[in-house]
């Protein structure tokens, strides 16, 4: 079925920026809030636990609280994930974006109150729960946009809850200076910070349309699902693309909602379903996080002056907002395939470089680059693409916790592996890379400007079903 290329209205627009702020921008900013002001941060535990019990804590003991600050924002990540199935479907992808940011204002106020508490456990817990959010919305966003996109911006638009995770990230790290709030006094209003954008989003995103395609497929709401196109469009004619939804729901009534469980057993998603595991464990594997959760710990080691180290962070931080604003502009131009290989293929090479310990600074910077290009936004992009309406929420459940719990893996391991390893330990790093490189090249086909069904007919043909199981407009011509 064919469309006219559509435009991005206003409507289309502001709800993309709003989603993307109030819930992307809070998960890239937690990932990096606590790096600069890691050693007030920790001083604050140890004075904590000197007047508790009178004496110091050990350091394996504070880096092993240090590590749990960091690694239960990912936890909370994936605990966040497993929610998604349950709450898009009954809340919708507007819904539950609202009801998401219960997870951000309250872990807000705790981390505010922390020093003045006296408590240090009091972060380590409200980290799970913002963790919680951040898992809520780095699967839930990329759904809402997918949905709510034409097919020929579904790239662009995708790759927005990407940008505002690295503006996010960039945030913390300016805020992060020294004679800002990455200081011995600033470090909990920096932490609470993170509210602000959920109270936005509470107050403006109930003003736009919730996705067409869940309020059709899914509540069987024509009419409510054809005013929100018309919102979405600028203009009254959306026969088309409602004719197409129609398609999608008409093959999809005999399968339901799918479980994880019956997503993981359908014969006709094998391939998707291996692609995005692959794609989400190379993207959090390939050490990325490593770099922001440690950012400061890693300069430091490659004799980086202490008092520069922050503004090589920020200036980190800057390229990767730059080099995702380009990859918006280029993806459906190039295509997600081609930007996965090339991404893939920079941080291949720059982990190898860093492990020989040659210019350090800007191997880091040319992986940032790759990162931000391929691995880093894709992914979203292509799990959204890859399944049809009943199964888009469990394979997001899916992508989403092995993103997660990869993450969280990188943020515990990673301390210790830097002490036993030092710069070796990106040659871990750098073999992830290859590997799913090698995959992407096998296996993931190009999806750019093709419908949902384009999509799943092309699919159905790798994994070798009936094509008219994929493609219903062969039954109904």
């Amino acid at each position: 079925m064919m469309f006219v290329l559509q435009r991005l209205t206003v409507v289309l627009a502001l709800a993309t920026l709003i989603s993307a702020f109030g819930s992307s921008f809070q998960y890239g900013y937690n990932v990096a809030v606590i790096n600069s002001p890691s050693p007030f941060m920790q001083q604050f535990y140890n004075t904590t636990y000197l007047e508790r019990y009178g004496s110091p804590m050990e350091d394996n003991f504070l880096t092993l609280l240090w590590s749990l600050s960091v690694s239960m924002y990912p936890l909370g990540g994936f605990f966040g994930s497993l929610m998604v199935a349950p709450l898009v479907n009954k809340l919708g992808r507007k819904g539950t974006l609202l009801f998401n940011n219960i997870f951000s204002m309250v872990p807000a106020v705790m981390m505010g109150v922390s020093e003045i508490a006296k408590t240090y456990e009091i972060i380590i817990v409200a980290r799970f729960i913002v963790g919680i959010c951040a898992g809520l919305s780095s699967n839930v966003v990329p759904m809402y946009l997918g949905e709510l996109s034409p097919k020929n911006l579904r790239g662009a638009l995708g790759i927005v809850p990407q940008l505002f995770i690295t503006i996010g990230i960039l945030s913390a790290q300016v805020l992060g200076i020294r004679n800002i709030l990455g200081n011995s006094t600033g470090w909990p209003l920096m932490l609470g910070l993170t509210g602000i954008p959920a109270l936005i989003e509470l107050l403006l995103l109930p003003v736009f349309p919730e996705s067409p395609r869940y309020m059709l497929i899914q509540r069987g709401d024509e009419k409510t699902a054809k005013k929100a196109l018309q919102r979405l469009r600028g203009w009254e004619d959306v026969d088309a693309e409602l004719s197409e939804m129609r398609l999608e729901d008409q093959s999809e009534k005999a399968e339901g909602h799918l479980s994880v469980l019956s997503l993981l057993s359908q014969r006709s998603l094998r391939w998707q379903l291996v692609s995005i595991i692959i794609m989400n464990m190379g993207q959090q594997l390939s050490g990325v996080n490593a770099i922001y959760y440690y950012a400061d710990n890693i300069y430091a080691t490659a004799g980086v002056n202490q008092n520069d180290i922050q503004y090589v962070t920020v200036g980190t931080g800057a390229v990767n907002v730059f080099m995702t604003i380009a990859a918006v502009f280029i993806v459906e131009a190039s295509g997600r395939r081609l930007l996965l290989l090339c991404g893939f293929g920079i941080c291949c090479g720059a982990c190898l470089t860093i492990t020989a310990a040659v210019g350090f600074i800007t191997c880091v910077i040319i992986y940032v680059i790759g990162h931000a290009i391929g691995p880093s936004p894709i992914p979203y992009v292509v799990t959204t693409e890859m399944f049809r309406q009943s199964a888009r929420p469990a394979a997001f459940m899916v992508a989403g916790s092995v993103h997660w719990l990869s993450n969280f893996t990188v943020g515990l391991i990673f301390p210790f592996l830097e002490r036993g390893l030092g710069s070796y330990s990106f040659i871990i790093f750098s073999f992830i890379c290859l590997v799913t490189l090698v995959y992407i090249w096998l296996v993931v086909p190009e999806t750019k400007n093709k419908t949902f069904l384009e999509i799943s007919q092309m699919f159905a043909k790798m994994n070798k079903v009936d094509e008219l199981v994929a493609n219903p407009e062969a039954h109904l011509s």
